[in-house]
């Protein structure tokens, strides 16, 4: 499993921060400049971490993370078994033209948005999980889906990770099961 942070690499109080730390086989991709996002150089590293695996992998990205997921699939897709994308940031912002990131996803993939993210309009959010061919899930009102919106340990994001290692016959042992009615109700 790779961790795909966003901008500023998701600290040390961040959900993905903590989904790495309580997954054995989690892995994060280390970018060279946390604070100055590059689509190309980004997803070169997304890339070479997944050509590095020895097994398919799940992809767990935040904001431009979600983005240099998206490009990288366009030449390393037959080694990703899912993907999670969280709280997508919005290309535009990023002067990247939109169209770049619209293709079909070819592995299956979640897409988590809020209706109040000050990064990425719901709506956009919907759109893009349509193209990508992303099941999408509806966290309402929750901001960017970080520790500044209140996810530091985040039960669902684990609980849907966790389901798509298991629907990719990944090698993943939770230390705890929960239904997902469970995750639902400890979304935050």
């Amino acid at each position: 499993m790779l961790i795909v942070p966003g901008l500023h690499g998701s600290g040390d109080d961040h959900w993905q921060t903590w989904l790495e730390r309580s997954l054995p086989s989690a892995r994060r991709v280390v970018q060279r400049d946390w604070a100055q996002p590059s689509l190309l150089e980004w997803s070169a590293c997304v890339r070479d971490s997944i050509e590095a695996s020895t097994v398919p992998v799940v992809l767990v990205g935040h904001s431009f993370g979600c983005l240099a997921i998206a490009e990288a699939l366009r030449s390393v897709a037959d080694r990703v078994a899912g993907a999670l994308l969280v709280a997508p940031a919005n290309p535009v912002r990023f002067d990247i033209d939109p169209a770049r990131l619209q293709h079909r996803l070819p592995m299956t993939s979640v897409t988590v948005g809020s209706e109040n993210d000050p990064w990425m309009a719901f709506k956009a959010v919907q759109d893009l999980a349509q193209v990508w061919g992303s099941s999408l899930i509806n966290l309402g009102n929750a901001g960017h889906i970080n520790v500044a919106s209140g996810f530091g340990p985040w039960r669902l994001g684990r609980e849907l990770t966790e389901m798509l290692c298991w629907s990719a016959r990944m090698d993943v042992v939770p230390r705890e099961v929960l239904t997902l009615t469970d995750a639902w109700s400890h979304a935050a």
